[in-house]
């Protein structure tokens, strides 16, 4: 398993345990480059997740598409494997946050 593997599996289970929807959208032929690596959706908001490993960085593209879904109200997370964990945190803690 790749490093960026790894990531990718520690924000897939995050997302399984707060209950959240969640995609990888493949982005090879007909799909749209640049997009996240996941693409979530929980308790209504929108949520682009972009995994690195390492020191790698994001894209000019991802950079593109990750500022046009904040543009459309959405959030965005890059996170590698010494940053996932703080995912796990922002969920916990608007988990507290009662909905409507």
């Amino acid at each position: 398993m790749t490093p960026e593997a790894k990531v990718k599996k520690q924000v897939t289970a995050i997302l399984k345990k707060h209950g959240a929807y969640y995609f990888y959208p493949v982005t090879g032929g007909y799909g749209r480059s640049g997009v996240p690596d996941i693409v979530a959706c929980w308790r209504g908001q929108f949520i682009g997740i972009e995994c690195k490993a390492g020191k790698n960085t994001t894209t000019a593209l991802q950079e593109k598409n990750l500022r046009e879904i904040r543009d459309s109200g959405g959030l965005t997370v890059v996170v590698n494997e010494h940053t996932v964990q703080e995912l796990d945190i922002v969920f916990r803690t608007a988990s507290e946050i009662p909905t409507k």
